[in-house]
């Protein structure tokens, strides 16, 4: 399957997942559910080499998914996981997460923000940020907050092809290069 099938195919499973998400609850908050849920198994590389192992059996894979979700993942993020697992799209929970997460962001007319931090950020900060980069760029903005250890401090923020890098290691290079 050539790359523009597969993001149609990804961008379909979207659409479809959006919309039991809108059906069952809050489809923002599954869809941020599920991207953060694709991240977390690509993330270890003992149970991302399980649940995309097309020698493990899908029950398998899904009842591994449920035991280390129990208790972290609402009930429905992890039917959603299920069936994108059934589907022998364990590879790409993550990139679904994130298309869901676009298309809920337009269905109310915002852009999305994709924000590293290093530190998970409370809402009262994210709501703050929302503001700042709607400031910035004139447009309503969802943050996407990805925790990402690569971002020893601050925060990376991009909104379409504008970033905005707030991070420890930009001041630091911004030292360096007004020292030399």
């Amino acid at each position: 399957m050539d790359d523009t099938t597969h993001t149609r195919v990804l961008d379909g499973y979207a659409t479809g997942l959006l919309a039991i998400a809108g059906a069952e609850g809050d489809a923002n908050e599954l869809a941020n559910e599920l991207f953060a849920i694709g991240r977390a198994i690509d993330g270890s590389d003992e149970l991302r080499d399980t649940v995309t192992d097309v020698r493990v059996p899908v029950e398998r894979k899904q009842n591994l998914l449920a035991d280390v979700l129990d208790g972290r993942a609402s009930s429905v993020a992890i039917a959603l996981v299920n069936m994108l697992v059934g589907a022998g799209k364990s590879r790409d929970i993550t990139e679904v997460g994130r298309l869901m997460i676009d298309k809920a962001a337009k269905s109310q007319e915002l852009t999305v923000a994709e924000v590293r931090s290093a530190i998970d950020l409370d809402e009262a900060t994210i709501v703050r940020l929302e503001e700042k980069l709607a400031g910035a760029t004139g447009k309503r903005i969802k943050a996407n907050v990805i925790v990402d250890p690569k971002v020893v401090g601050g925060l990376v923020a991009k909104v379409g092809d504008t970033v905005f890098d707030g991070s420890v290691a930009s001041r630091l290079q911004e030292l360096r290069e007004a020292w030399a």
